[in-house]
């Protein structure tokens, strides 16, 4: 048999060897295991280095969708936020008038004392007056005083 390197001459490599010297040997054998071990680690690398390449680019990709998002739905937000600010100064402008009138109201109740006071001191001015109109007049109290003309 010739020489391996004589036999490699002018064949077409690997696949030739694999079919001749390599397959009649124990080392031959173990020689492509290891070559077929090192293509299937070649291949299963590929795949990782692929899977971990579109892993790297997915954030990226979400970031830019929800870039175009912001970007598109920013202004209609913006106007709604400016909405609501004059909505909530418009409804504290309501709230104030309503607790003020609140207030008025509750004091106004408060001071029914007062009134009721004041109602019975302009009773008491009020016969006072009739008693002295009617004294300046000569007539008693009991009875009416007269039409005034004038």
């Amino acid at each position: 048999m010739e020489e391996p390197e004589m036999q490699l001459k002018g064949k077409k490599g690997l696949l030739w060897i694999s079919r001749t010297w390599y397959w009649k040997n124990a080392w031959g054998v173990a020689i492509m295991r290891i070559v077929a071990l090192f293509m299937f680690t070649l291949w299963v690398t590929d795949k990782f280095t692929e899977s971990v390449y579109v892993l790297a680019n997915e954030p990226s990709v979400a970031l830019y969708r929800l870039q175009e998002h912001v970007r598109r739905s920013l202004p209609e937000l913006a106007q709604h936020k400016a909405d609501m600010q004059r909505w909530e100064e418009q409804s504290q402008g309501a709230i104030y008038t309503v607790e003020y009138a609140c207030s008025a109201v509750k004091n106004l109740v408060d001071s029914s004392v007062y009134f009721r006071s004041v109602e019975g001191l302009l009773k008491q001015a009020i016969s006072i007056r009739d008693h002295m109109h009617a004294a300046a007049q000569g007539h008693s109290p009991e009875e009416p005083p007269p039409p005034s003309s004038a």
